[in-house]
């Protein structure tokens, strides 16, 4: 009997684990990247996911436009491409 007990606390104990060291503090990044998503505004230095690099020329709901390189290249990409944000 206390057999079994044992292995349901180390059940519990490894699912908790994997909840407080693993699940929670990627929830917590997402959620801070998401914040800095939304709070993206014109004039903003940004890096793209794909690596492109950028200032801020529109914002949109879902999507912004940024400016690229020395000959003023345009791109619009979905708010989620944005991977960090330099003011």
């Amino acid at each position: 009997m206390p057999q079994q007990y044992y292995s349901i606390l180390i059940m519990i104990a490894t699912m908790a684990f994997f909840y407080f060291f693993i699940m929670r503090p990627q929830k917590k990044k997402e959620k801070e990247l998401n914040n800095l998503r939304d709070n993206a505004k014109v004039g903003d230095h940004v890096i793209t996911i794909g690596g492109i690099v950028g200032t801020i020329v529109l914002v949109k709901e879902d999507y912004i436009t940024i400016e690229t390189s020395g000959m003023k290249t345009r791109i619009e990409f979905a708010k989620w491409a944005i991977s960090s944000i330099n003011k």
